[in-house]
């Protein structure tokens, strides 16, 4: 039953295609949008204050003492699956919609998600110490990195990101974070107390940001743009993505020498990606009528590595003499 159980759809994933179905049918315009737009863009000032807020820089400091370790991860989460997701939009440039492409792009870019690579990393016998250090670099850098890289890609295919999405990252999300960070001194003991309130408070930021989001791309038609067998096309990209990094984390352990919980470390803090920064993210940088687009392929890979990574993090967790 809890093997069957990890197979299950995310519940904030479930929730997540409520918030879709919503603004598919109920779609937010006018004057309400406009407030929506203001409350959501208030939400990711807040959202990514908290964030560094939160980060602890003992965690930070923790990576300078087992730095091949580190380098490998923010290498696979900055360089590898970017340039895997490269690959298959130049290997199948007619299978997705440009929109969609630019999403899966976008999505390589991603930082680590915090919670998940923790917890597919203790499950699966890592070590869990190397993965907070290392998410917490993760999305330190990707306040910065992200946003670059994906540029980077969207230039390499032919798409681009404004520059005026890169301000917008520096206002609405990197200064916040830095403030956040600043202010750890002062509030920190708060954080950790409020920290299952802190949780809701992102995933809140994640609703309002999409219902607003799919809210201005379906006026704008979205589900006309493409038919029902292109989100089965998107599914299986994403499937491959996620193959693709996977297979290269385990390469690159053996290559590299990792002791086996070094390597569990490298898998799943290296192939998460985070739907919490990506959704806000993705807000800022991309103009309304594509954010949409740009959304799906996040929402699909977080499931996917939550449910294909649980199922091989719980077959190591039982397997200790397995390296990778």
């Amino acid at each position: 039953m809890l093997s069957l159980r990890r197979l299950l759809p995310d519940p904030f994933v479930l929730t997540l295609v409520g918030v879709l179905l919503l603004a598919t049918f109920m779609p937010a315009s006018g004057r309400a949008a406009d407030t929506l737009g203001v409350v959501a863009t208030t939400a990711i000032v807040m959202l990514f204050f908290l964030h560094g807020l939160r980060l602890p820089r003992d965690n930070l400091l923790a990576a300078l003492t087992h730095w091949r370790l580190h380098l490998a991860i923010l290498g696979t989460t900055f360089v590898a699956l970017p340039l895997f997701s490269l690959a298959l939009s130049a290997v199948w440039p007619s299978l997705l919609p440009a929109g969609l492409w630019a999403g899966v792009l976008f999505l390589a870019t991603l930082p680590s998600t915090v919670q998940m690579s923790i917890a597919l990393t203790s499950m699966a016998g890592g070590n869990v110490a190397a993965s907070v250090a290392a998410a917490a670099a993760s999305n330190l850098l990707g306040v910065i990195a992200t946003p670059l890289v994906a540029g980077l890609l969207l230039s390499a295919s032919g798409g681009g990101v404004p520059l005026s999405g890169i301000w917008k990252i520096v206002m609405q999300l990197l200064l916040p974070f830095i403030a956040g960070h600043l202010m750890r001194p002062l509030l920190s003991g708060w954080a950790t107390r409020q920290r299952a309130l802190l949780s809701w408070a992102d995933r809140a930021t994640v609703l309002i940001a999409v219902y607003t989001a799919f809210s201005a791309a379906v006026i704008q038609g979205l589900w006309k743009q493409f038919a029902p067998m292109t989100v089965v096309a998107l599914l299986l990209v994403c499937v491959v993505l996620l193959g693709l990094v996977l297979g290269w984390t385990g390469l690159l352990a053996r290559w590299l020498g990792l002791a086996p919980a070094d390597a569990r470390s490298l898998r799943y803090a290296g192939a998460t990606k985070s739907l919490v920064s990506g959704v806000p993210m993705a807000k800022v940088l991309f103009p309304s009528a594509e954010i949409g687009l740009v959304m799906l392929p996040i929402m699909i890979y977080h499931q996917l590595q939550l449910m294909i990574g649980a199922m091989l993090a719980r077959r190591q967790g039982n397997q200790t003499h397995d390296p990778v």
